[in-house]
């Protein structure tokens, strides 16, 4: 009787823990936070044609979350017409920063996740964490001030198990000099506001491409 007793009244299988609780609600709490303000940018004109800082630093949030949905460079060039270059870098990367802490904890939640925990110990991951591990910090530098895609990167540094300080110290480092150099040129050259519309959708087709193709591929499949 003891004994069904003690079976009885021990915690159900699969039971999420307090923490486990906490992880997931903050996780989702990230992606609210982000749609929400990515919704807000999209469905306003006003803020889109406001040239208050306010807005260059909540942009950041959807530009630089996860894999980036909007590119951050047109609205760089864009503010770059109205305040001094050093200005939009420092409010720019601030809130990158601060995007870029947000993507660490959503990607440490994923892998976290028993899926990802097998993912980790293949072959093809291993080699690429060892090959990050090599020289991680000048990577990250690299990926940081140029063109190469950077949302790999925040996936890699979870996985390498690399300081989130040290990660945010290399975002800092490497996208304030490259913010600096879109909002100078925007300073000197004077874009105007529809070609900068234009720039912004062809960056979104091209940072789409991979995706549409595999989409249109699966429907051929099917």
């Amino acid at each position: 009787m003891s004994r069904n007793k003690s079976l009885d009244s021990s915690p159900l299988k699969g039971k999420k823990s307090p923490a486990s609780k906490i992880k997931l609600s903050i996780f989702i709490l990230e992606i609210v936070l982000i749609v929400l303000l990515l919704v807000l940018w999209f469905s306003s004109e006003e803020i889109k044609r406001s040239k208050n800082l306010w807005v260059l630093f909540f942009y950041s949030f959807p530009s630089e979350f996860l894999i980036a949905i909007v590119p951050h460079e047109p609205v760089l060039l864009y503010f770059g017409k109205f305040y001094q270059p050093l200005t939009v870098a420092i409010v720019a990367v601030i809130s990158t920063v601060m995007t870029e802490a947000l993507n660490y904890s959503a990607f440490k939640f994923v892998t976290d996740s028993s899926f990802f925990k097998k993912i980790q110990h293949r072959k093809f991951v291993t080699k690429i964490v060892d090959l990050f591990n090599k020289a991680p910090f000048i990577a990250l530098l690299v990926a940081g001030f140029t063109p190469i895609p950077f949302y790999p990167f925040r996936f890699l540094v979870v996985l390498a198990h690399y300081p989130w300080v040290k990660y945010l110290l290399a975002v800092f480092l490497s996208r304030t000099p490259r913010f600096f150099i879109f909002a100078l040129l925007g300073h000197m050259i004077k874009i105007p506001d529809y070609l900068l519309v234009v720039i912004f959708f062809i960056l979104i087709l091209v940072a789409n491409i991979p995706l549409l193709r595999r989409f249109l591929k699966n429907r051929q499949k099917k």
